[in-house]
C-alpha cells in the first residue's frame, strides 16, 4: 500500500470498527460524507469495501479480527502511518452471541462473545489509547458502543447482557485513565435502530418480553444513530459525552418487562 501524506490541518481521523454492516457502516459512511478520514475495520474485505465506496482515498480499507492482538495493532500501525495519527476510534465490532439462558448456553459460545465484544473492545481501545497519547497535539476520543442491554437485558442473553455491562465498566475506566493526556471516552447505547439484529430478536415479527409474550417492538433509521455518533465525535476537546442513550420512540426499555 502506497503511502500518502499525513492529514493536513483540521481533517480529523477516524477508526471505525465493524464497519462493514449497520451501525457501524451508517458512522462510517457519515464521518466520510462530513470530511473525515476514516479507516474501516472489519472481517472480511469485500464489505468494507462497499463500505468505502466513493469516498477515494479518505477511506482506508483494514480487514481485521477485533480479537485478535496482532489484527489490532496492524489496523493502528496502518492508520498512523498513512494519516499521522487517531482523533476518534468508534468501537462498535460486536455480536449478540448464543440465545438461551444461563444453563443452556455453551462455554465455548460465552467465550466467543466475550472474545469479540469484550476483549476486542479492550484491544481496540488500548492501541488507539497509545496513539492518542504518542502523537501531537495529544489526545483523542473514544467511544464504545454498548447497548440498552448494558442497562436492561432482554431475555436469554446472557453472554451478550454481560459483556455490554462489562463495556460500560471499560468505558469509565477509560475516561478515568485518559485525563492526563486529553483522552475521553463515552459511551453510546442504541436500542431498536434497523439492523440485521433485529431481525435475529424478532422486533418486527414479535420479539421475547420479560413475562414470556411476543411484541412486535418499534425501530428507527440507522442514520439517526450515526448522527449521535457524529455528534459525540464532532464535539471539541474541552466536552465530552459520557453517556448517551438513544432508542426508537416507545420501545419497552424503560419500565421492560
Amino acid at each position: 500500500m502506497n503511502e500518502v501524506p499525513s492529514t493536513g490541518a483540521g481533517v480529523r481521523v477516524a477508526v471505525v470498527t465493524g464497519a462493514g454492516s449497520g451501525i457501524g457502516r451508517a458512522v462510517a459512511r457519515k464521518l466520510l460524507a462530513e470530511g473525515w478520514n476514516v479507516a474501516l475495520a472489519g472481517r472480511r474485505a469485500e464489505p468494507l469495501a462497499g463500505t468505502a465506496e466513493g469516498f477515494g482515498e479518505r477511506a482506508l480499507v483494514v480487514p481485521t479480527d477485533v480479537s485478535a492482538a496482532d489484527d489490532v495493532e496492524r489496523l493502528f500501525d496502518e492508520v498512523t502511518r498513512r494519516w499521522g495519527r487517531v482523533d476518534v476510534l468508534f468501537n462498535n465490532a460486536g455480536a449478540f452471541g448464543p440465545f438461551g439462558d444461563v444453563g443452556e448456553i455453551e462455554p465455548a459460545a460465552w467465550e466467543s462473545t466475550v472474545a469479540v465484544n469484550l476483549t476486542g473492545s479492550f484491544l481496540c481501545a488500548a492501541a488507539a489509547f497509545r496513539a492518542m497519547k504518542a502523537q501531537s497535539p495529544q489526545g483523542g476520543r473514544i467511544i464504545n458502543n454498548g447497548s440498552i442491554s448494558a442497562h436492561s437485558p432482554r431475555p436469554k442473553s446472557v453472554a451478550y447482557t454481560a459483556t455490554k455491562h462489562a463495556v460500560t465498566g471499560l468505558t469509565k475506566s477509560i475516561e478515568l485513565d485518559g485525563r492526563p493526556y486529553g483522552i475521553t471516552c463515552g459511551q453510546i447505547d442504541i436500542g431498536n435502530t434497523r439492523t440485521e439484529i433485529m431481525d435475529t430478536l424478532g422486533v418486527g415479527e414479535g420479539a421475547l418480553q420479560a413475562n414470556g409474550s411476543r411484541l412486535v417492538e418499534p425501530t428507527f433509521p440507522l442514520e439517526e444513530a450515526a448522527k449521535a455518533v457524529l455528534l459525540m465525535a464532532s464535539l471539541p476537546p474541552s466536552a465530552t459525552v459520557g453517556s448517551l442513550v438513544i432508542t426508537a420512540s416507545g420501545m419497552p426499555f424503560v419500565g421492560r418487562g
